[in-house]
Formats: C-alpha cells, structure tokens, sequence
C-alpha cells in the first residue's frame, strides 16, 4: 500500500494559506528538505483551486526542487468542472475522493503527495487517508488566512518521526499516522 503524504508550510499560529505574505526567509534546508519528501512521491492530488492558482506558473518555472517533481509527475485534480491551461500529466477527477484515493493507493508506486490545496487536505484528514504528514512550521505569526487544522477535525493521534530546524528557524517536523485498528 502506498503512502499519502501531505506537506504543508504552515505558520506558528496554523496559517497554511498561500505563504508568500509570510514567509520571509527559506534557506538552504528548506529546500533540501522538499526535495527529500518529493524525491519519494511519484504523484500528487491537487484540489481545483490550487491547479487553477499554479496551472500558469509551474509548467514554465524551474524553481527547483519543485519544478522538475510537479511538471513530470501525473497530477490527479479533484474538479467538477473540465481543466483549463497546458499542464503535462493533469488528469481530472470527478469521482468521490475517498473511494478514488484508495484505489490509487492500492496500485504500485512511491508516495503520492498532497501540496497546497487546503480544502482537499483537510478532506483526506477528516476520511483518514493521510499516512504522514510533512510540516514546515515557519516562524512567523501570519495573523490571518486558512488553517489545515479546523475546529471541526476529530481527534486524532500522532507519532513524531522527525524534528529537525533551520538557521532561520523553521521546523520540519514529520508525523505519522498511529496504527489504525
């Protein structure tokens, strides 16, 4: 079975929105650090409103380590509407998430990743399909915007797999789900 992993930058006070108002500073590790958690995924689920949001930008960018990973891996949009824009590997999904998601964790494969698409996220939470998450707790208080984690999520435990820092101070924390019964 195949990992679902979810990596999100997301502030001190749970900001996970769009981090280009409050990121200030990504250093060196940051970027290794990326590149180690999209180094096991060979594709990703992308929600409409981050497709539609990244669709002009990536297919052309070479950010690295990000660029050559989202323009070469299939992407597994959930829409209802059909894709616009040019993007290589863009496969759009109509069908209910959890029943899709198993399905493609089932096949072979490395990781499939989530990035940004905070809606599908949180989701993949609430259906229990996310076998680790991937934050980068940035240190910044955002103030405002979208959290991942809402007041509606259940409780739901923990392991702790890695913490790690930066010169800047980011956090890079990993967690995996507890065994499921």
């Amino acid at each position: 079975m195949r990992n679902l992993v979810l990596y999100t930058l997301i502030s001190l006070d749970g900001v996970a929105e769009e981090p280009g108002n409050w990121m200030f500073e990504a250093d060196e590790d940051v970027f290794r650090n990326l590149s180690s958690v999209v180094g096991a995924q060979d594709e990703l689920l992308l929600g409409r409103g981050t497709y539609d949001y990244w669709v002009d930008y990536w297919p052309t960018s070479d950010v690295q380590p990000f660029a050559d990973f989202i323009n070469t891996a299939p992407k597994h949009v959930f829409t209802s509407r059909p894709l616009t824009g040019e993007w290589e590997q863009a496969i759009a999904v109509t069908t209910p998430v959890p029943a899709y998601v198993e399905q493609l964790k089932s096949q072979p494969g490395g990781d499939i990743g989530v990035h940004g698409s905070i809606t599908l996220a949180q989701t993949l939470l609430a259906e229990d399909l996310v076998d680790r998450l991937e934050l980068v707790v940035v240190p910044t208080l955002a103030g405002a915007g979208r959290r991942l984690f809402t007041d509606s999520a259940e409780p739901t435990r923990l392991t702790l797999t890695k913490a790690e820092s930066s010169p800047t101070g980011c956090l890079f924390l990993s967690y995996e789900r507890a065994a499921r019964s």
